[in-house]
């Protein structure tokens, strides 16, 4: 099976959920992924399920690097590691005399990469960073809820977005070190990567001066949810196409429409698109989810039922693809996650073993960078 980041260490320190999966990314790839928890552990150990996806198949070391041996043992790791990983606040790891430069003098080949909330500069900078004070202050949440009755919805995407960055962050500095030798620094901050995660909105602002909200996106794209006679609902993207909207007429026999004045052209729709959207709900309430999806398939217009997770969990194309594995949980019970969508000639650099107890590797880690019985006595003492 290939695995990229085969032979590659990641000094793991992640706590919560960006660090993390930042993390797991990395172990997906292939890479030996050392958790390094300070003595009560990440505190996201007490949500389980969300534990055991986002460590998967790393090993956990213990280790108080607020003491003396502690200190010593991490930079003991720090010799044999290719990458640094972090998401305290800015100016944590300085404290600890654990920062950038000292690591760097240390281990000219380390790659640090640390994540924060609103940047390691700046009137923010110290503010606690979760989810969803970034995506407030980043300008996504505005486009995900109704102004007028604001609500927090959907999954952590501040965290999840600036994880893929840091890893793809990481990745460059991997491959720049092949041909330099000497690691570099790799700074993320979770404002600026929500802000790129969502830049067409920004784009759109910036291009017309019209500031989007939750329904702008949908308009332009000329994307609907609708709900069918049964009670389900599908999701279309009728997009600028002519051919889709050819497919959808003759699949809702509404040939008509093709003359209406009101939907003649992308932009007459766009300009009508609650006046359209109302007519398809119209339409849609006549007929079952299933045999609707069955027209609009077979007239090729882009769609799909609006599956729940439980759904999306059976679908057949997903079970097809087998995007879901059983794992083992931290507590030892059974349990499911999802797989890394990346293939490599066809076969997944996959992961299988279950997320570390707290501390499960310490005394092994420390013997492969060479401390002896006594100091590692030190560090679980620790």
């Amino acid at each position: 099976m290939t695995t990229p980041l085969k032979g590659i260490r990641v000094l793991d320190l992640g706590i919560v959920i960006a660090g993390p999966f930042t993390g797991s990314l990395l172990v997906d790839l292939g890479a030996d992924v050392i958790k390094v928890e300070g003595p009560k552990g990440d505190h996201f150990r007490d949500y389980e399920a969300g534990f055991n996806v986002l460590n998967l198949s790393k090993r956990s070391a213990r280790i108080n690097l607020r003491s003396k041996a502690g200190r010593a043992a991490f930079l003991k790791l720090v010799d044999t590691a290719d990458v640094v990983l972090e998401n305290f606040r800015p100016g944590v790891m300085d404290r600890l005399d654990l920062g950038w430069k000292i690591l760097h003098e240390r281990n000219q080949r380390l790659v640090y990469c640390s994540i924060s909330g609103f940047g390691d500069s700046g009137p923010y900078q110290d503010r606690p960073a979760y989810d969803t004070s970034i995506q407030s202050v980043s300008g996504f949440l505005s486009l995900m809820t109704d102004p007028e009755r604001p609500s927090i919805s959907g999954p952590p995407i501040g965290d999840s977005a600036t994880a893929l960055y840091a890893c793809n962050g990481i990745l460059g500095a991997l491959l720049e070190r092949t041909r330099t030798g000497v690691g570099s620094r790799v700074d993320v901050s979770m404002i600026e990567a929500l802000m790129a995660f969502g830049n067409q909105a920004y784009a759109h602002y910036f291009f017309t001066g019209e500031v989007p909200g939750p329904a702008t996106r949908a308009n332009i794209a000329q994307s609907y949810a609708i709900v069918c006679q049964d009670g389900k609902s599908i999701g279309i993207h009728l997009s600028s196409v002519d051919a889709v909207w050819s497919g959808l007429l003759s699949a809702m026999d509404k040939l008509d429409w093709a003359s209406d004045a009101r939907f003649c052209t992308y932009e007459d729709r766009v300009k009508n698109y609650d006046v359209l959207y109302q007519e398809l709900s119209a339409v849609f309430a006549m007929s079952s989810r299933a045999d609707l999806l069955m027209r609009l398939e077979a007239n090729d217009v882009p769609c799909a039922p609006v599956n729940r997770v439980n759904e999306a969990a059976v679908d057949p194309q997903v079970r097809h693809l087998r995007t879901i594995r059983e794992i083992v949980g931290v507590s030892g019970k059974p349990a499911q996650a999802i797989r890394s969508p990346v293939r490599y000639d066809g076969e997944r650099a996959d992961t299988v073993a279950s997320p570390p107890s707290l501390g499960a590797h310490t005394e092994e880690i420390l013997r492969e960078c060479g401390l002896s019985d006594e100091d590692i006595a030190e560090v679980v003492k620790g």
